[in-house]
């Protein structure tokens, strides 16, 4: 399973908070790539709900990764 920023993308707008299944059917709905719903496929599965994409991909970048000041722009 990998992930990049544009396979992760596909999951920004997803229903959170959503089980494996759910993500699963909404990105077949949304038309995402082959790539996500394989990595879908390959997470562990306890029944509980996943709160956000940080719970699949731990280093998914947020905001305050970003290098800039948003108060110049």
């Amino acid at each position: 399973m990998y992930w990049t920023l544009e396979l992760a993308s596909y999951l920004e707008d997803a229903p959170w908070p959503a089980t494996k299944e759910e993500l699963i059917d909404y990105s077949i709905r949304s038309g995402a790539p082959m790539e996500v719903i394989e990595n879908l496929q390959e997470l562990e599965d306890d029944g509980q709900p996943y709160e956000s994409i940080e719970e699949i991909w731990p280093d998914y970048p947020t905001r305050e990764d970003f290098l800039f000041n948003e108060d110049e722009y």
